[in-house]
């Protein structure tokens, strides 16, 4: 054998596994150099299928509006001297808290009231009052358990919308109710006292062609699902022939008016509150003892038509004819004014007051509030 010729040999089994492991270890660097995105696991939330919104609730027929409102009101009666007012109360809490016009207890020495729900007669407390939105608060002495009237807003009601007028009309103690339209929002009325014939100007007010009539005020004002939108405060006092009926003689009602429901619980929630105004009277009302008017252009003043036999101003020496002009040293230019420095007075409070006497001599003197009726 020649050995210097080179001899070819097969490669062993070493060398193949060297190369596979080559191979592999080429394999795995590619794909770490490319990596592939990760695949979204499969969700296990159901899919929902989105559903209608609920449709609006459905109006009320007559009797199925009495039936949710009644309970939630009461019939008032308010005695003042040998005069007696009926109204209605709104039930705005289970221990008895009422809201109602203050005319219904303007001046009135009781205030009784029943209620619808139980038939149960109460004595009220007035625990506040604003006359010149004429709204008061009472409460029912040891109520307990009253269903409350569901209150809905008054902001958005439109022209044509349909209404309830509900309360004791004519005082005859069985709620009865007045249908009607929104004929009006916004309106303003002078509004006159069945009882003492005072007037008072109401703006911002619900004009209704419903039938209120004496007895409905302080009553619910309701939408047709059943809502307390309104307070019954001037109804109609005669009636107005029909223009499409002048040969029939037929009458329609004079239009009414009623409170926005959002504006009466503000004021509610201000006397519940404590917090008085020159507006919101809060508590036990302060008794001056007269009665007065506006003097006129020419001079400033309350002009004094009426004084109590005994409160504070007879004690003070002012007669009827005399002119109110000052309040502890601000000046009273109108009924207005001293009506507004009155609702702000608590009974026993002092006060300075001076007036023109019928000679037109200055008069001052300091004199104490007396407890009065609302």
């Amino acid at each position: 054998m020649n050995s210097g010729t080179p001899v070819q040999t097969r490669p062993n089994g070493q060398g193949v596994l060297h190369a596979l492991l080559v191979l592999v270890a080429l394999a795995a660097l590619l794909l770490v150099g490319h990596e592939l995105p990760p695949q979204p696991a499969p969700s296990d939330v159901p899919a929902t299928i989105a559903t209608p919104p609920p449709p609006p609730p459905a109006p009320l027929d007559p009797a199925a509006l009495s039936a949710r409102i009644v309970p939630t009101i009461v019939t008032i009666t308010a005695t003042t001297g040998p005069l007696t007012t009926a109204g209605t109360g709104i039930v705005l809490s289970p221990d008895g808290l009422i809201l109602t016009n203050h005319h219904v207890v303007d001046g009135a020495h009781d205030v009784d009231a029943v209620a619808m729900a139980t038939g149960a007669e109460y004595d009220t407390e007035v625990l506040g009052y604003d006359r010149f939105r004429d709204v008061a608060v009472l409460r029912l002495v040891g109520a307990d358990g009253l269903p409350v009237a569901p209150l809905g807003q008054s902001a958005g009601l439109r022209l044509r919308d349909s209404v309830t007028a509900i309360g004791n009309a004519e005082g005859g103690g069985v709620p009865l109710s007045a249908p009607g339209f929104i004929t009006g929002t916004d309106e303003s009325v002078v509004a006159r006292n069945s009882t003492d014939g005072t007037r008072n100007r109401l703006t911002g007010m619900i004009e209704v062609d419903a039938d209120i009539r004496p007895g409905d005020s302080g009553g619910p004002l309701v939408d047709a699902f059943g809502q307390v939108v309104g307070i019954n405060t001037a109804g109609n006092t005669g009636m107005r022939p029909d223009p499409t009926e002048a040969t029939t003689g037929i009458a329609v009602p004079i239009e009414s008016y009623a409170l926005p429901i959002d504006d009466a619980v503000a004021i509610a929630d201000q006397i519940r509150s404590g917090r008085g105004t020159a507006t919101v009277h809060v508590g036990p009302t302060a008794l001056l003892g007269v009665a007065v008017t506006d003097v006129g252009q020419s001079q400033d003043g309350a002009k004094v038509v009426a004084v109590g036999v005994a409160s504070p101003a007879d004690q003070a020496g002012i007669v009827r004819g005399d002119i109110i002009v000052s309040w502890d040293g601000r000046p009273i230019r109108s009924q207005t004014d001293l009506t507004v420095e009155m609702n702000t007075r608590k009974p026993g409070d002092r006060v300075d007051i001076g007036w023109l006497d019928q000679s037109g001599q200055r008069r001052t003197e300091t004199l104490v509030l007396a407890e009065g009726t609302p």
